[in-house]
């Protein structure tokens, strides 16, 4: 199983350790943080986007296409009342150039079952243990 390690680090910041890398998680301000880095919602909605990016960028190259330029431009939403959760996330693929029809729909297939989409479809067995 891969491993990915949080840790406290002062205030409502944690310290995210992955795979070598490491960054801070936060809350903004006017949430009682202090803004040092995104919040675990921005992460998972950021996550979503940059799996379809990826995909979208693997597709462009496979297909001898540019990916340079590609991104996803991403907005989401809490949803009302509880529990507390996303209630919606609208992306858009920009490509850096018009791919045709044919690889439109093509792509849109691929990118729609990224790892990340698949497994907020069907989601993951979660585990909490406390100790």
């Amino acid at each position: 199983m891969e491993k990915v390690s949080v840790a406290l680090s002062g205030g409502d910041a944690y310290q995210v350790s992955v795979r070598g890398h490491e960054f801070t998680v936060d809350q903004p301000p006017e949430a009682g943080g202090e803004g040092l880095g995104p919040t675990p919602v921005d992460l998972f909605v950021a996550s979503l986007a940059s799996c379809v990016g990826f995909y979208a960028g693997r597709y462009l190259a496979r297909h001898g296409l540019p990916r340079e330029g590609l991104r996803v431009e991403t907005e989401y939403e809490m949803a009302d009342g509880r529990p507390a959760r996303v209630g919606e996330v609208r992306l858009r693929l920009v490509l850096p150039r018009d791919i045709g029809e044919t690889r439109t729909r093509a792509l849109a297939a691929v990118v729609d079952h990224c790892t990340v989409h698949n497994s907020l479809r069907q989601p993951p067995r979660v585990d909490i243990e406390i100790g």
